[in-house]
């Protein structure tokens, strides 16, 4: 079992897992504007660092954000037309579940411990969630749960929330006074956490509904205009 996992939501990132969520090979790249032009090459320097074909993948993963529109449309637009065209199931993931999944893997919380996500929505704003531990991190099912959110604020309406033990996401990188980062936590999502999630729910749910709509959480910059402008002459 190969599950070819990606994720545009921050940077540009790919991983392909076997079945039990180990990685096989991974590449990411810290680009935030070049999605549609990195993403393929990635995809085939992960397959080939990993040597599997495509045709052996037999499930794609992608993180559904929240991020800005056209990134985020990239990666979900690339992982639907790649599991179409090699006839398997594609899943979706909260990019943001793959961060607090990461920092309590890493940091090894103890189960209770509550995580705050956040990430950059621009217009300095930032995207958050909140979760809390539910399980230790060798326990076969999934070790985060969703508390709040996902949403999008202003940095000092979600610490004005409380701030929990454990503040991860590049977002803290930004407003390090108001939401600090802990040391150690992890910044963008890994791919490789979100298959291991999408694994997991299928796993303790076969028949789990994982769409992959993505979380916009905003209206887009540019709409089109509701009504023509009368022009006098």
């Amino acid at each position: 079992m190969a599950v070819l996992a990606l994720d545009t939501s921050a940077a540009v990132a790919v991983a392909l897992t076997d079945g039990s969520g180990r990685t096989l090979a991974a590449r990411s790249v810290q680009e935030h504007r070049r999605h549609a032009e990195l993403l393929a090459p990635l995809i085939s320097e992960v397959l080939a660092a990993a040597g599997v074909d495509r045709s052996a993948v037999t499930a794609v993963v992608a993180g559904t954000g929240p991020a800005p529109f056209t990134g985020l449309r990239v990666g979900l637009v690339t992982a639907r037309t790649l599991a179409l065209a090699l006839g398997v199931p594609v899943h979706g993931v909260c990019s943001l579940d793959a961060i607090a999944a990461q920092a309590a893997g890493d940091l090894a919380l103890a189960v209770g411990t509550e995580v705050l996500v956040v990430t950059d929505a621009r217009r300095r704003e930032v995207y958050w969630a909140r979760y809390r531990v539910a399980a230790s991190f060798t326990d076969d099912h999934g070790v985060i749960e969703l508390v709040a959110g996902p949403g999008v604020d202003h940095p000092a309406a979600v610490a004005a929330g409380g701030t929990p033990g454990v503040v991860a996401g590049r977002g803290a990188t930004l407003y390090p006074d108001t939401l600090p980062l802990t040391a150690g936590a992890p910044l963008d999502p890994d791919p490789t956490e979100l298959a291991r999630l999408a694994l997991l729910r299928l796993a303790s749910d076969p028949g789990a509904a994982l769409p992959t709509e993505p979380l916009y959480l905003r209206r887009p910059d540019v709409v089109p205009p509701t009504m023509r402008k009368r022009v006098l002459g």
